[in-house]
């Protein structure tokens, strides 16, 4: 039934080109289409605008959203330099992971006919960019069809995402369609779990940036690690294996549960997975579209909380340690069953890639070697938290793809499911959820060999340029020069006689937007970087920043600020924190007293279109305060663009300042100018001296 949406990952090799480009157009349709008949699982479109669960936004949100990926990703590359629809691409921008700085408060959505309509539009452009833009092979990560096969890759995970949300949609929103069906070997019986032991080996994990298939960043880069010998379960843990642990109390017994564990159990209020569906004294089973009678021999989905609690029964029942396999642990698993990557991966033997039916299907069924379900069926936890490899690198287009997530709150998960396709059946994938959250997701079991456990000590930020930027912000002044953004948020609130509400642009870590709260009654920060914006909301949330300070080649200090310290402790309930871009901000921004945009115009791949803007954000008599050190340059905004720097067709000189006055002058009244310097610190021998000029300006 599901033949019609099979499809396997192109390679970034080849020979003739337009094979190629056909070959890509098919994989993007093939995803697009799969995704539109997903939903088609909701009964009508009323049930669009309805959450499925409290921390998601509604159903309308994905529906949009994977489209206007493609169109966002598109004009940070400068592979297009118009929108299609600005608002979307701005209300479904952001939305995946719980991050602080995601919206789930808004309304107005648009109709779900004019949705349907915008990705007809997106299909077209993609489709027409897919035979124009330029081809190498092979395709590398810099180049434009990176971007289009980044939007598909996307897409495909929404595709598995927003079908965990479907089946947990209350029944009566939901209908069946007919490609969609589930296997038939649902039994009452379920195999006996037992232990094979594996050899343990030397394991190099990560790839290189000329492997054959696509790949997001945290895939690139090298880990050496040492596997012991080690017992692994043969099966998952089956639906039947579970129900031991539920009807004994599991849920209930609170030794079995960390403090995580009994957060979730004290906020879920659970007491049994979340696709079993409790009547009378006994249990069914939610698929994607109905409930079933309990399926024993099926594998049990849970989150990696309740798959760690039930590791600690049974190590109590049976006197043996037991825990989540680490990442090495199943790649050496991968190595044992002799499995090879796309693209000679045999779907046709596992429960993976839609090759079959769309649910799990008995533990039992899927064989390699003494093992079962490797890959495939669903997902399997590891003990092992999120981080990138040796030598990772965010890609430019998408710096938030893998680290908000390198914070110790999110587990990897391997070996893919029923419904997981594209980069997800690779060798290589490595996704990562909070342990609190649904996937199509199991786990299996190892006899534990006193492996290191999570650390829980403070989490040292290690990108080099957000420690850079934390330095420059939260760290020492540097030859008498004042703090750049204490500095900033002062002068700025001096010139506002009005101070309930303030916008900082540009926020970066957030120093900042809570030297404003000082001022103001309510502070928004806004930077299109989330890895950024994810050090500002640690302040808030943990208490404290912790960073890597560069003094010279791998040395560092280690620095540690905290609310205290800064005297913070009664701003964080003044401040919010938004990623976001600054030429298509989403609507809720607005009514504000003070704008202050700092080092941004020069940046930004549209100024112009920044600037009509943003007027309509400010009250009347509100204050915008621009500051940069004019170093325009070609790699983020294009040169026709430029404010200034150059010389125009008449041979004069054009300054960026009275550029600005020139468009500014129909809305605002120049109020003050001058130079503020910074310093930025790179090591201890090497800083960067740059004078910023600050220019205040009051709307008429």
């Amino acid at each position: 039934m599901l033949e019609k949406y099979y499809s396997t990952p192109p390679l970034l090799i080849g020979e003739d080109k337009e094979m190629k480009r056909e070959e890509i157009r098919r994989y993007f349709h093939n995803s697009f289409d799969l995704f539109e008949r997903l939903f088609d699982l909701l009964k009508d479109d009323s049930v669009f605008y309805r959450q499925s669960e409290s921390t998601r936004h509604p159903m309308i949100f994905y529906f949009g959203h994977t489209a206007t990926f493609f169109i966002n990703k598109l004009i940070l590359a400068g592979i297009i330099t118009e929108r299609i629809n600005p608002e979307f691409e701005s209300i479904f921008a952001i939305g995946v992971d719980e991050m602080h700085w995601d919206d789930l408060s808004r309304h107005g959505w648009p109709q779900v006919s004019e949705v349907r309509a915008y990705r007809d539009q997106v299909r077209t452009l993609v489709d027409t960019l897919i035979s124009t833009l330029p081809l190498s092979l092979s395709i590398a990560w810099e180049d434009p069809f990176w971007i289009i096969l980044m939007g598909i890759e996307h897409e495909r995970i929404h595709i598995e995402t927003s079908s965990v949300l479907h089946r947990q949609m209350p029944l009566e929103f939901i209908q069946e369609v007919k490609e969609f069906d589930i296997f038939d070997d649902a039994n009452e019986s379920f195999p006996s779990n037992s232990l094979v032991a594996i050899d343990g080996d030397t394991l190099a994990l990560g790839k290189d940036h000329t492997h054959h298939l696509y790949g997001w960043d945290n895939e690139y880069g090298t880990l050496t690690c040492k596997v012991e010998d080690f017992e692994v379960s043969k099966f998952l843990v089956s639906n039947g294996e579970f129900l031991e642990f539920v009807e004994n109390g599991g849920y209930e017994d609170e030794t079995l549960w960390d403090a995580e564990g009994l957060k979730f159990l004290q906020i879920s209020k659970a007491k049994h997975p979340v696709f079993w569906v409790k009547e009378a004294d006994s249990f069914k089973y939610r698929t994607l579209s109905k409930i079933i009678e309990m399926p024993k021999n099926w594998p049990v989905d849970v989150n990696a909380l309740e798959a760690q609690a039930f590791c600690r029964y049974i190590s109590k029942r049976d006197g043996v340690l037991y825990a989540l396999p680490s990442e090495a642990q199943w790649n050496r698993l991968y190595e044992y069953a002799e499995l090879k990557d796309v693209p000679e991966f045999d779907d046709k033997n596992a429960n993976i890639n839609l090759t079959h039916h769309m649910s799990a299907c008995s533990v039992d069924r899927f064989a390699f070697k003494e093992l079962y379900d490797v890959v495939g069926n669903v997902w399997q936890w590891t003990s092992t938290p999120f981080d990138g490899f040796e030598g990772f690198q965010v890609h430019f287009a998408y710096d938030d793809f893998s680290t908000p997530t390198f914070d110790t709150k999110h587990n990897i998960l391997k070996g893919g499911s029923f419904i997981s396709t594209g980069n997800e059946i690779m060798k290589h994938s490595r996704y990562a959820f909070r342990r609190h959250f649904y996937q199509h997701a199991g786990f299996r079991y190892v006899v534990d060999q006193g492996k290191p456990k999570m650390k829980t000590e403070d989490i040292y930020e290690s990108d080099e340029l957000v420690s850079q930027y934390c330095e420059f912000q939260y760290g020492d002044e540097y030859f008498g020069v004042k703090n750049f953004a204490i500095e900033c948020a002062s002068i700025a609130a001096s010139f506002c006689e009005h101070k309930t509400k303030a916008l900082d642009l540009g926020c970066a870590t957030g120093r900042a937007s809570y030297e404003l709260a000082k001022y103001f009654t309510e502070v928004d920060g806004v930077d299109f970087s989330a890895r950024f914006i994810s050090v500002a909301t640690r302040l808030k949330e943990d208490g404290y920043i912790a960073y890597r300070s560069k003094e010279e080649g791998d040395l560092f200090t280690l620095k540690k600020v905290t609310l205290e310290d800064l005297g913070f402790e009664e701003l964080p309930c003044k401040t919010n924190f938004w990623q976001g871009d600054a030429c298509n901000l989403k609507p809720s921004l607005s009514g504000y007293d003070l704008i202050m945009a700092t080092n941004l115009i020069d940046r930004l791949y549209n100024p112009m279109l920044f600037l009509q803007d943003i007027q309509t954000r400010l009250n009347a008599g509100g204050v915008l305060v621009l500051t940069s050190p004019y170093t325009w340059q070609e790699s983020s905004t294009k040169k026709e663009l430029w404010f200034g720097g150059y010389v125009d067709e008449n041979g004069k000189e054009v300054k960026t300042i009275e550029k600005l006055q020139e468009v500014l002058k129909e809305h605002f009244e120049l109020q003050h100018l001058q130079d503020l310097p910074f310093v930025i610190k790179e090591s201890a021998r090497k800083y960067q001296h740059t004078l910023s000029q600050m220019s205040v300006w009051k709307k008429r």
